[in-house]
């Protein structure tokens, strides 16, 4: 295991003292960081859920009757690592009781083999009772007690499969919904519509976590937004499902074609359907309920796709099931930190870099993102190591803005494509979502089914922030239609505080830090009222330990500014952003920079058990191991570089 490194705040001086620790400090971390690239040129981090992914994991293997004890048990350790002092489980390190991943967690704990009187269990099942007991879980856990046959099918919302004929004109249809809710929700459909059983070799039931028996509870779906248009979803899904029964075989056949002709066009290698555990999960469910033989080449491939999740071995540390991986946000964002830290461009640990992302551009492939944009070329990339029909946004921009860094002129062709694709991306209010062009009908998040509250991916400020950057970066001006248009989306987005949202991660620190690096880039005077507002806002919510945090409760608008502790990557986005508005000078970012040299450093992360990004706010959260390593270095290495500079300013998008 790698030593710690710990320094002292009293082993700092003022001025050139303390930059002469902050460049050694630099030095030791980016070195560390280097020994993580792997010979290809890529870096790969873990990238950590909560417990609903591993237990989800042992479902699919119990649904299969396909079991892995030595791993299960893995898995199980890993379990029980995060249940929390409430009897439950939590969405992030040390967060409240969640009724959805405790029912989850608690299942897959006892389809394992743990003993429901051992105290752990009796612990949680007391939690989960108290909380209103698995019948209040959400949809997505409904599913898979339906699988195994604890819930009745009328406990989930009527999603007939025919959904996949719907036009596009149709008010609901998936092309409306978001990659992610396509991918989970076309085999999905499947499952809902052919209703399988779990194999369930051990015959587990947990019948003892539910308050009211599951065959008599009277309710199980409500509006998940108290909206007018919750009502009358409920009253449609009341209709299909009196209806249904009597839908033609013929066109239900034929549904279900088109679905299977969806996700098995779509089933990305072993790479996985759209590359998420969730959607590659339900694709092999989908697929045995088919009957498909297991040496069939399509379920074959879908299934190791799942089993690539697993994260790699750490030393006395369980193994987890990764909801997907990160491999090109990580060399992306490890690179410009690595270029920052005076890592010259030329060197060969950034040309391996560059290499393999080249690589992994996609210029051959016209995805989902097409439909709206049938003219587009493609020319993105995505977040993991093969996606090819779901490009992502924020990644593109982040990779584009490391290739124009490195060297624009040799990469004048892909810089181009990048531009032109991220252009053609923007939705029509000027802002950009993470995979495809106005997505927002909103209304459909009334749909029973989407109590998550993550069916559609509308265009957000942090990835508006890091599409501005890069366009800037390259030399597009502020008149420009496209930057101009995001512009004003940006300073439409601004939060009353000052502060901006920060969809994909944790939250108005990552979203104000964003903004303010796309303002830097776009030449913004830092003086306007409007970004000295942000300012104020990140001066404000500086912790007396001199870090900044954030809290993933605070997505609930009822509890904004809840923190538990400062942490590193929050920290680093803090003084990135105030840099960026020109405040490297300001007595704030010498205390924060002294916050992150006073922290302990495992190798290349600084220690951070804190969840700091999100896959859908309130519902699902992310802990990317790499943030606590490339955000600090970033930070540090900026923080050096323009203390010593005549100009004092960012010269980069980011």
């Amino acid at each position: 295991m790698d030593t710690y490194h710990v320094h002292a705040s009293s082993s700092y001086g003022d001025g050139e003292d303390i930059l002469v620790h902050v460049d050694e400090l630099v030095a030791q971390a980016s070195d560390r960081l280097t020994q993580l690239q792997e010979s290809d040129g890529h870096i790969r981090f873990d990238l950590e859920a909560d417990a609903t992914i591993p237990s989800e994991y042992i479902f699919l293997n119990h649904f299969l009757d396909d079991l892995e004890p030595e791993l299960e048990e893995e898995l199980a350790g890993y379990i029980r690592s995060l249940q929390g002092d409430h009897g439950g489980w939590p969405l992030f390190y040390e967060g409240d009781f969640n009724i959805s991943a405790s029912v989850k967690a608690y299942y897959a704990l006892k389809l394992v083999g743990d003993d429901p009187d051992a105290p752990h269990m009796q612990r949680a099942r007391e939690a989960i009772l108290a909380h209103g007991g698995a019948e209040t879980s959400n949809v997505f856990t409904r599913y898979s007690l339906a699988l195994f046959s604890q819930v009745p099918w009328r406990a989930v919302p009527v999603m007939p499969v025919e959904l996949m004929l719907m036009p596009r004109w149709f008010p609901v249809n998936v092309w409306d919904f978001s990659y992610w809710s396509r991918t989970v929700i076309a085999p999905l459909l499947v499952l809902a519509a052919l209703k399988p059983k779990a194999r369930n070799p051990r015959q587990v039931s947990v019948q003892e976590l539910f308050v009211t028996a599951p065959d008599k509870v009277e309710q199980y779906l409500h509006n998940p937004t108290g909206s007018r248009w919750g009502d009358v979803f409920l009253t449609v899904d009341r209709v299909l499902r009196s209806v249904e029964p009597l839908f033609p075989k013929k066109t239900r056949s034929k549904a279900i074609e088109r679905a299977v002709s969806f996700f098995t066009e779509r089933l990305n290698g072993e790479d996985g359907l759209g590359a998420i555990f969730p959607a590659m999960a339900n694709s092999v469910m989908a697929m045995d309920a088919l009957g498909y033989s297991r040496d069939d080449p399509n379920f074959v491939t879908a299934l190791a796709s799942v089993r690539k999740l697993i994260s790699r071995n750490r030393v006395g540390e369980n193994r987890f099931i990764q909801p997907c991986v990160s491999p090109v946000w990580d060399t992306a964002l490890g690179a410009h930190a690595l270029l920052e830290s005076g890592l010259d461009r030329a060197d060969e640990r950034i040309r391996k870099c560059l290499d393999w992302l080249e690589e992994r551009e996609v210029t051959d492939v016209k995805g989902d993102w097409s439909v709206k944009a049938p003219d587009l070329e493609p020319g993105g990339w995505a977040f993991q190591f093969k996606n090819d029909h779901y490009p992502d946004v924020d990644d593109t921009a982040v990779v584009g803005m490391l290739f124009h860094r490195a060297d624009p002129e040799k990469h004048k062709a892909v810089i181009d494509r990048t531009a032109r694709w991220i252009e053609g991306m923007q939705s029509r209010n000027g802002g950009w979502g993470s995979f495809d062009i106005d997505n927002n009908k909103d209304f459909l998040n009334s749909i029973p089914f989407a109590d998550h509250g993550a069916l559609l991916d509308p265009p957000t400020a942090d990835v508006s922030a890091r599409c501005l950057s890069f366009l800037c970066q390259i030399g597009h001006p502020t008149d420009h239609p496209t930057v101009a248009k995001g512009l004003a989306y940006l300073k439409s987005e601004q939060e009353e505080d000052g502060s901006w949202f920060g969809r994909w991660g944790t939250n108005y620190i990552y979203g104000t830090w964003s903004v303010l690096c796309a303002l830097n880039a776009a030449g913004e005077d830092p003086e306007q009222p409007y970004i000295q507002r942000a300012v104020d806002w990140l001066l404000a919510t500086q912790r007396e330990d001199g870090g900044w945090g954030e809290d993933g409760a605070t997505y609930d608008k009822s509890r904004r500014g809840e923190c538990k502790e400062s942490t590193p990557s929050q920290t680093a986005w803090a003084v990135l952003g105030l840099m960026a508005a020109g405040k490297a000078d300001h007595p704030a970012v010498e205390r924060g920079v002294r916050y992150l040299m006073t922290q302990p450093r495992e190798g290349a992360r600084w220690v951070e058990p804190w969840y700091t990004a999100v896959g859908f706010p309130r519902v699902f959260y992310l802990r990317y191991h790499g943030y606590s390593s490339y955000f600090p270095i970033w930070a540090l290495a900026r923080y050096s570089t323009l203390k010593r500079s005549n100009h004092g300013q960012v010269v980069h998008g980011m």
